[in-house]
């Protein structure tokens, strides 16, 4: 039997979303001039545009694209762009995990595209080669929920006819993102930089705004999606002027994020944690016989949203994962609710590479503790 281990994790944060905040993160250090102030004064105004612009600076967005802040997170930006920009050509969807399942759902039943679906099961890809460059193309970068990414944008045609939607929630600030092969990029603030939920990026390529400026959806569009007016882009969304109110502490936590972002070195920075955490956690699971990672093919393996296969009975995993919250040194790391048994262990950048390495002796006793119950 495995003794339990002394030393623990600094920060037991390791959840999906919302993640760990940056080290040393002190919210009485936010600035508060903005708070109780309207979003559409000044100051609110510039706060607003200086998030917009650091995150352009941080993320390498190139000046072709634009970049708005809207509501409801990550998934409110995807939306906003699926309701928007399809239907004018054929769809292709991809789905290899729980987000990208949604994002077909919303195709097939909700907008009616009948869209070409190619699926895999969790754990692998589907067929990426199979893509009709033709159509518009819905997928995610990084699957949150099964731990498997698309290893570049090699599969994207430089000379593509549609337009390509990529769910980057749990991608961007940590993977290397294409932004020629990219026409609408989304993200959530509270993954890869730990802020706030509520949010949503949205970040959209030239082709992306010729194909709004020069099409109508047959379908009626609520106000929080509509980014044209008079057949022009409302370009106020994209240099701060949100359609709806947002929250200012949000926002300031947004900023002290991306400060600290710059602060460390920036993207490569960024990057390099959250490749480092990564490789910490697959050394012990590479030594560890009844772990396995969920990503079958290593070149797809998430650096973020880590998804570990235990041995043993389905209950084991959800077992674990309570015992070691029950100890205070590992929160929220039982598997998505829809993927198969498994652990899910944040390794983006806001987490440190000491605390992955404390976690796994961890998990070693969750694992023969949980078994001789």
């Amino acid at each position: 039997m495995t003794d339990k281990p002394t030393a623990r994790p600094l920060r037991a944060h390791f959840s999906s979303g919302p993640c760990a905040k940056r080290p040393g993160y002190d919210l009485s250090a936010l600035p508060l001039d903005s708070l109780g102030r309207s979003h559409r004064a000044r100051i609110g105004k510039a706060r607003l545009k200086a998030a917009i612009d650091q995150t352009r600076a941080i993320l390498g967005v190139p000046d072709t694209h634009r970049i708005g802040i809207v509501p409801a997170s990550d998934t409110g930006a995807y939306e906003m762009a699926m309701w928007s920009l399809l239907g004018a050509r054929p769809v292709t969807a991809l789905a290899w995990e729980s987000f990208g399942e949604g994002w077909v759902t919303d195709a097939v039943k909700q907008l009616k595209l009948n869209p070409t679906v190619l699926k895999a099961d969790y754990g692998r890809l589907p067929d990426l080669a199979a893509v009709d460059q033709a159509s518009d193309i819905l997928f995610t970068w990084n699957g949150t929920t099964s731990g498997v990414k698309v290893p570049d944008g090699d599969w994207i045609a430089d000379d593509r006819a549609g337009l390509t939607l990529c769910d980057a929630t749990s991608a961007a600030f940590a993977q290397p993102l294409p932004f020629d092969k990219l026409d609408v990029v989304t993200f959530s603030w509270q993954k890869v930089l730990g802020g706030e939920g509520a949010h949503g990026m949205l970040i959209l390529g030239p082709r992306a705004v010729a194909r709004l400026e020069s099409y109508t959806p047959a379908w009626p569009l609520p106000k929080i999606f509509r980014m044209t007016k008079g057949g022009k882009l409302i370009e106020g969304i994209f240099e701060g002027e949100t359609i709806n109110t947002p929250s200012m502490l949000a926002v300031e936590d947004y900023l002290d994020a991306l400060r600290w972002a710059e602060s460390i070195g920036g993207l490569a920075t960024l990057h390099a944690r959250a490749d480092a955490n990564a490789a910490a956690l697959n050394a012990w699971v590479d030594r560890t016989p009844w772990a396995a990672n969920l990503a079958a093919d290593a070149a797809t393996r998430s650096n973020t949203s880590v998804c570990i296969r235990i041995d043993g009975a389905a209950d084991l995993p959800k077992a674990m994962a309570g015992l070691l919250e029950k100890e205070g040194v590992a929160f929220d790391i039982n598997g998505y609710r829809d993927a198969p048994p498994s652990l899910r262990i944040w390794c983006g950048a806001t987490v440190d590479t000491s605390d992955i390495e404390a976690l796994t002796p961890w998990l070693d006793w969750a694992y023969e503790t949980a078994r001789a119950a």
